[in-house]
């Protein structure tokens, strides 16, 4: 007599393809899903037309890009949020700092004030006029030969006529010249970093009244 035996489950070999997972990280869904779709087209191939190999192998190296673009896409964001950490570290570093930024506001303090000006290019004349909040012009700084990039500069307070101004704000333009040939130059402010905020834009300093500026706004450091 012969003895029963008990039949193993038939594997499926499929099976691993067929059931979902949600936890998959998204590169891993898109290709459980062209698999799944692959093996389904395996499965239902007409067996006097199978797939072409040529064919199978296009479609594997095509999930295999996709597969390797998402994983690419993973790695920036993860480097993009290391940098903006990072930067935000290095901000905090700034507050209590005074800084050279874009803008035209020129605060007189105990008959001083600094500025700043950025040439695109070398000028040969530089001339900055610093006007009252009535747009008077109070003072005109004539400078000869100067290199490109920020230039920090002081007003001793001292108008035209000699007298000395009051304290207070004042706004301050500047034109250059190269060879006759008008530059670009632009006006600085300076500013003391009193906070750091971090939003869409990025890392943000609060430079009290001359507003939040980026770090990329920043052109000395004091």
């Amino acid at each position: 007599m012969s003895a029963i035996q008990d039949t193993p489950p038939t594997v499926n070999p499929f099976a691993p393809y067929s059931a979902q997972n949600t936890a998959k990280p998204a590169a891993d869904d898109i290709q459980d899903r062209f698999l799944k779709l692959l093996v389904t087209q395996m499965k239902n191939q007409d067996p006097l037309n199978p797939l072409d190999n040529a064919q199978v192998t296009t479609q594997l190296a095509q999930i295999s890009t996709v597969n390797g673009i998402e994983k690419l896409n993973a790695t920036i964001s993860a480097m993009a949020s290391g940098i903006t950490a990072g930067q935000s570290l290095q901000a905090a570093g700034m507050i209590g700092k005074d800084v050279l930024v874009p803008g035209s506001a020129l605060r007189l303090s105990g008959g001083s004030g600094v500025f700043g000006v950025d040439l695109a290019q070398a000028a040969d004349k530089v001339k900055i006029t610093i006007s009252d909040s009535a747009g008077h012009v109070v003072q005109v700084m004539d400078l000869d030969g100067r290199t490109a990039g920020p230039l920090t500069l002081t007003w001793d307070g001292k108008t035209t006529d000699g007298t000395s101004a009051v304290d207070g704000e004042y706004n301050i333009s500047v034109e250059a010249l190269r060879a006759d040939q008008k530059i670009e130059a632009q006006t600085l402010s300076r500013g003391t970093v009193q906070g750091v905020s971090q939003g869409k834009d990025g890392v943000g300093l609060n430079v009290g009244t001359l507003g939040t500026m980026g770090l990329a706004d920043l052109r000395q450091i004091y």
